[in-house]
């Protein structure tokens, strides 16, 4: 289980918790969708492309290491490794996201309060650094949604 925990509610920055251990804090991107992780030692950054339609996870050296495609939508996957991880948005709202294996859901990731922002994700067999980066995706993607909506 992966948590991510709102640590300011003016900056944006998530505290990402594993197994009782912190592993990375999500720094948003303020001028644009995304943010930047270090997890084990290894820095990425995660850039939204046309309009949050798809976003990139770089490593240090700008090689691409994941895709996230379509997270707005009702399915949409992540790419990492040469695998495809299947997502569907479970509700309306878009606070729960299920991961999906052969159409069945084995997985989620869910926003625990609409106030605090604060994220649970159980993504099994996902690598971690993927699991961040999704996870991050769908932090980038409520807090423009927050942010068009208060700006109204």
């Amino acid at each position: 289980m992966l948590t991510a925990e709102r640590t300011n509610m003016w900056r944006g920055r998530y505290r990402l918790v594993a197994d009782g251990r912190e592993v990375a804090v999500w720094d948003p991107k303020w001028w644009r969708s995304g943010g930047d992780f270090v997890v084990d030692g290894r820095r990425f950054e995660v850039r939204a492309k046309g309009l949050g339609m798809s976003y990139r996870m770089i490593d240090d050296a700008g090689n691409e290491v994941a895709l996230v495609e379509k997270p707005g939508r009702k399915h949409w996957t992540a790419q990492a490794d040469g695998r495809v991880y299947e997502f569907r948005r479970s509700s309306l709202w878009g606070n729960q996201q299920e991961m999906l294996v052969g159409g069945v859901g084995v997985g989620s990731i869910r926003r625990t309060s609409p106030w605090k922002g604060n994220v649970e994700a159980n993504l099994p067999g996902m690598p971690l650094p993927i699991q961040i980066f999704v996870v991050g995706v769908q932090i980038a993607r409520w807090q423009s949604q927050q942010a068009a909506a208060t700006s109204g």
